[in-house]
């Protein structure tokens, strides 16, 4: 019957492993499918969609708290998307936090490597660098 998938078809056509969609499924991010007369899982255009939807949201890295806020904003297309962008602001302020920290991690890898003199263990400024204290009680 067209529009309707076994797990495993249903994890090829959307990408995903059939532990992921079980996943979801106890997370209730995915409604429970129905089931055949033999007891195997039927899932729907619809499973597939909010599959994508949740793939998708993943793949740009939101949260699945977030993503299940969205999916909840989703459900009234007559509001307004306040909530949604409130969430992508949140969002957008997460992934900018976490660029801010990788630069300042890069720019500390690169100023070990400058002082690196390449010679003998005991003059390693990596080796030193990493074996400092100093480090330990830096904010992550």
């Amino acid at each position: 019957m067209a529009g309707e998938y076994s797990i495993g078809d249903l994890a090829k056509k959307a990408g995903v492993k059939v532990q992921t969609i079980r996943f979801y499924e106890q997370k209730k991010l995915l409604p429970e499918p129905p089931r055949t007369e033999g007891g195997q899982r039927r899932y729907g255009e619809d499973h597939l969609n909010r599959l994508s939807f949740i793939r998708h949201g993943r793949d740009l890295g939101f949260s699945l708290e977030m993503i299940e806020s969205l999916m909840l904003l989703k459900e009234h297309p007559e509001d307004d998307c306040e909530g949604a962008d409130e969430i992508a602001r949140a969002h957008l302020a997460e992934v900018e936090d976490k660029i801010a920290r990788l630069q300042s991690l890069q720019s500390e890898l690169k100023k070990m490597l400058v002082h690196c003199s390449s010679g003998k263990i005991h003059d390693c400024r990596v080796i030193e660098a990493l074996s400092c204290d100093c480090y330990q009680h830096r904010e992550k």
